[in-house]
């Protein structure tokens, strides 16, 4: 098991300010507790948004028929929940805005023993620093906030015609100084969106992420597109950019890689391998349905080869909470899962308790403590 990074050098930025990295406890690496995805979708479909180029913008949009615009508008339900979850079609689902249910859910959390969250929700995607922190306080959880920008169809006016320079720049005060007049300060760059193919702008928002990365030795979080071949062409973009591959987290490999021999390609890299779907099992994916998602059990198989090959102080596991059939208040496992159902089958699959420890405990606060 590695150990811990120590010493007044090294601190997790959260919220509620820097933290020893030994203070964490169990994290969960990429959740979302403060969130709105629901630009993707409307109730009327297909929409062309037009972005910045006037071109429009890729959604999951597609010809709806009366009776199901109708449940994308109705509130989540019992009686639509597994509706929702296989289609991902609902506004109201995709809204994590109760800072009271966020609070509750944590507490959920830290009573099974979790430490810390990151919530990965960048700039376009519902960021509230000030909700964050309110959150923090009513649960005892420590959170690490995002910075940066999304993918494409959440990017704000202008981005597009944004400098590098001022891109990098505005992640950089994020993470140094607060954001705007909050005073609440960013501890990771991202969960930075790539779509596929990469549009022009989020190529340009990951170079100014990496510039941003040197600059403040905060980890960088990269949410690749949907396709074998975007995280190994994610990680090009970062040498080429100057990054360092040792500080980046690449995100959704549950849902883009599909063998652990695709898991080991990318390893050669020097990156961390985000495991972040547990608990989500459906062959039914709407982002991509021809994606052959794993079973928790096939994750935790990828975790033994990926350590077996001896490189285990590059894991990370999480569960991406970014919708309300996810909530326990709704339905779903909480930000509890890993925990409650995760941990067990990780050790009656023969996972020792030191591997546990590194990829829940050592390897987060490896990642997140800056210099």
């Amino acid at each position: 098991m590695a150990e811990l990074p120590a010493g007044p050098a090294r601190r997790v930025r959260t919220v509620l300010g820097d933290v020893e990295p030994a203070a964490l406890g169990h994290t969960q690496p990429h959740e979302h507790v403060l969130c709105d995805m629901s630009a993707i979708i409307q109730p009327w479909g297909p929409w062309p948004v037009a972005g910045d180029d006037g071109a429009p913008r890729a959604t999951i949009a597609r010809e709806l028929p009366a009776s199901v615009r109708a449940r994308v508008a109705e509130p989540v339900r019992l009686d639509n929940y597994d509706w929702i979850r296989r289609t991902v079609l609902n506004l109201d689902n995709l809204r994590l805005l109760s800072e009271q249910d966020a609070a509750e859910e944590l507490i959920h959390y830290r009573t099974a023993g979790g430490g810390a969250v990151v919530d990965s929700t960048p700039v376009g995607l519902g960021r509230d620093p000030l909700g964050l922190a309110r959150v923090s306080r009513a649960s005892g959880v420590h959170i690490v906030m995002g910075s940066g920008y999304y993918c494409r169809d959440y990017h704000p006016a202008g981005l597009a015609d944004a400098s590098v320079e001022a891109i990098g720049a505005e992640i950089v005060a994020d993470v140094r100084d607060g954001v705007g007049d909050t005073g609440v300060r960013a501890g990771l760059i991202g969960e930075i969106g790539l779509s596929w193919p990469v549009h022009p702008t989020e190529e340009k928002v990951l170079r100014a992420a990496c510039r941003a990365q040197v600059a403040t030795g905060a980890p960088l979080q990269i949410h690749p597109g949907r396709h074998r071949e975007a995280p190994l062409r994610a990680m090009r973009v970062v040498l080429e950019a100057g990054g360092d591959p040792d500080r980046v987290i690449m995100s959704h490999l549950d849902r883009t890689l599909w063998t652990a021999d695709d898991l080991l390609e990318l390893a050669g890299t020097g990156c961390y391998l985000e495991l972040d779907l547990f608990g989500q099992e459906s062959s039914y994916y709407a982002f991509n349905p021809d994606a052959r998602r794993p079973n928790d059990r096939t994750r935790v198989e990828w975790l033994q080869r990926v350590i077996e090959a001896g490189h285990g102080e590059r894991l990370l596991i999480a569960q991406d909470i970014c919708q309300k059939v996810y909530l326990r208040r709704y339905g779903g496992p909480g930000y509890t899962h890993i925990l409650d159902s995760a941990l067990p089958l990780m050790r009656r699959m023969g996972m020792s308790q030191s591997e546990i420890i590194t990829v829940t405990v050592t390897n987060p606060a490896t990642v997140l403590a800056m210099g």
